[in-house]
């Protein structure tokens, strides 16, 4: 058991027989009471995001996980599998529990997947990838006080707003965790 004020975005614990990860903590203190403690999480088997408070002092079960460094193969319908690094199995994760970080992964990409009780649950990506821009448009000309950007679509699907010298075929780094561009590579 772990006090609810340990809570911290990536924390995973347990809550009425579900396994969440914190996505977002905010602790509130008013000037008499109970400090409350407001959390967003996804619920790792189903994906499902949830919004719990908490009062200062609750308990919630901690959980043990494993990660094992995993490389994304391919994907089939609904399914992405990936292959361990050191025993060579090929687990499966559903797109509905992975949400947005699909528009991440792409073939050969190394990650960490997170076990509970050998069942796969999450993977958690490295801070910047490179991709491959497939369509770029035109950029407005207007207020250049500012750079001028312009959106650009990957090869995994994302959309990313790029500066304006970004073109068709070039690869750029993207920030895994805002979605947003690094640099040309």
């Amino acid at each position: 058991m772990i006090d609810v004020n340990e809570l911290r975005k990536g924390t995973t614990f347990e809550l009425d027989g579900a396994l969440f990860k914190v996505l977002d903590y905010e602790h509130h203190k008013p000037g008499r009471g109970k400090a409350t403690i407001r959390v967003k999480a996804r619920n790792l088997r189903t994906g499902t995001t949830l919004d719990k408070s908490f009062i200062s002092g609750d308990r919630v079960n901690d959980v043990r996980l494993d990660y094992h460094n995993v490389q994304f193969l391919y994907y089939d319908s609904s399914l992405y599998h990936f292959m361990d690094l050191e025993t060579y199995e090929q687990p499966a994760i559903s797109s509905d529990i992975l949400g947005d970080t699909i528009n991440y992964l792409k073939e050969g990409l190394e990650v960490k997947l997170t076990f509970y009780q050998g069942e796969a649950l999450d993977i958690e990506l490295p801070t910047s990838v490179d991709l491959l821009v497939t369509q770029a448009g035109i950029a407005v000309r207007g207020d250049t006080a500012t750079g001028v950007t312009k959106k650009v679509t990957t090869e995994t699907g994302l959309e990313v707003q790029v500066p304006n010298f970004v073109e068709e075929g070039d690869t750029i780094r993207v920030d895994t965790r805002s979605a947003s561009y690094v640099t040309r590579v």
